[in-house]
């Protein structure tokens, strides 16, 4: 699978997250900046500043942007080739999808557990030190299991060989953490950066299964992993070579987790339901008209992304992620809609396009709350968390989604993700008014 007007103040201490009430005037306050570090890590300042127009066009000017963002992109299209080149391999193996399954969520489960702890080394001993090897030991892990799947290992070592995968940075969040830091106290250029890497992972995400089955098909069904495992860790090399944007490392600290930040919980929960949206509606419109459909949706949310970057940034960004997921909720409905009152193809290929364009601005939303509430010493350990929510979100979806459409079919099928966009607006609906009841709360005793 995740941002307004307003002049930050300074940046709060990385054991004070900010609260609240503040959240919205700090917006560029997010990267950690240790003292001394600007000298050496800044982007240059002799560089005169791009004359207005795009905004993309203004973001990929920044200093060192474009090396670094052409790194993350390849770093990141693997990610949505390995679990369908694992599919594809295993099962022309051992002739079972439950097995090739069975792996595949052993290597999501194993990432949701180790994918936080990956991301709070890199936040405590910096990028390079931290991505090169750990994806180095994820791209071994993939080498693993195609050698044990071609020459027929026991079934228990593919397991463990997909679980290896588990220390694959977050490269996207790394991405967005660097934008953070090079455009600190800018919040309309986080916004605009926050929505093109949104789009990134989209088109990622879209392209990766297509290349893997193209790959698998085309010349012989390792091919997927294969290529996945080469282009991941040779992005990464690319984007860890970038030491002019990579953020420095925040000074230590005994921060608690994000998750005990205020109003990080109810958000998570948010993200977890949202995930539930993408992994219903995947498993669900496979069902109905096959996986090719899906890339309307993921087109949708792309272009989405890219013209909701193009808009100012919110000054309530609260406010902004309920109107979002109101407008995901109403969008979900159309393939509902679409499914029960007529048998055509092309009608339910556009209800997808269109619902698609609702998710990608409510994941630049979420992840723009995420990183102004998360303290500066702990970004990538936030936004990694976020993924990880999402990942446990699409587990649930996908079990969902195929629960029901073996039970009531593909046309009751539509309506989890549906469920699932509806239940994350109540939950950030009831976040917003806790926050709100706290703001206030606090107000009381301060006049008192």
């Amino acid at each position: 699978m995740p941002h307004e007007t307003v002049a930050p103040d300074s940046a709060p201490t990385p054991s004070a997250p900010l609260p609240p009430a503040s959240v919205a005037s700090a917006a560029g306050a997010i990267a950690p900046v240790a003292p001394g570090a600007e000298s050496s890590a800044a982007v240059p300042t002799g560089t005169a500043p791009p004359p207005p127009g795009n905004p993309y066009v203004r973001l990929l000017a920044t200093p060192g942007a474009r090396a670094f963002t052409a790194g993350g992109l390849l770093a990141r299209l693997p990610m949505g080739m390995f679990s369908v080149s694992a599919v594809i391999m295993i099962a022309d193996a051992h002739g079972s999808y439950a097995l090739a399954g069975a792996v595949t969520a052993t290597g999501l489960a194993a990432t949701a557990v180790v994918a936080p702890w990956t991301a709070r080394l890199v936040d405590r001993y910096g990028q390079a030190r931290i991505a090169v090897p750990a994806t180095a030991t994820a791209a071994l892990g993939s080498l693993a299991l195609l050698l044990c799947v071609h020459y027929d290992a026991p079934v228990w070592t593919l397991f463990a060989a997909y679980a290896a995968t588990a220390t694959t940075p977050n490269t996207g969040g790394m991405s967005r953490a660097r934008w953070a830091f090079l455009h600190r106290g800018d919040p309309a250029a986080l916004h605009t950066a926050n929505s093109f890497e949104q789009a990134a992972d989209e088109l990622c995400f879209m392209l990766g299964p297509v290349l893997a089955a193209s790959l698998c098909g085309a010349l012989f069904p390792e091919a997927g992993t294969l290529t996945g495992a080469i282009l991941m860790m040779t992005g990464v090399l690319v984007f860890a070579a970038q030491r002019s944007t990579e953020p420095p490392v925040a000074p230590r600290s005994r921060a608690a987790s994000p998750l005990r930040t205020p109003g990080t919980p109810a958000l998570m929960a948010v993200f977890l339901a949202t995930g539930a949206v993408f992994g219903a509606m995947e498993v669900v419109s496979i069902a109905h008209a096959g996986g090719a459909i899906l890339a309307l949706q993921a087109g949708g949310s792309c272009v989405a992304g890219l013209l909701y970057g193009s808009l100012r940034p919110a000054v309530d960004i609260r406010r902004r992620l309920l109107l979002c997921l109101a407008g995901m909720t109403a969008l979900m409905s159309l393939p509902v809609i679409a499914t029960a009152t007529t048998d055509s193809l092309l009608v339910l290929a556009g209800c997808l396009l269109l619902a698609g364009a609702a998710t990608a601005p409510t994941m630049v939303t979420g992840m723009t709350l995420i990183q102004r509430l998360t303290p500066r010493a702990q970004i990538n350990e936030g936004m990694t968390l976020a993924v990880t929510a999402l990942l446990g979100g699409i587990a649930v979806g996908s079990a969902g989604g195929g629960w029901m459409v073996e039970h009531a079919g593909t046309r009751t099928g539509y309506a989890v993700p549906m469920c699932a966009a509806a239940l994350a607006l109540v939950v950030a609906a009831a976040g917003t008014r806790k926050s709100r009841k706290s703001r206030t709360r606090r107000a009381r005793v301060g006049t008192a």
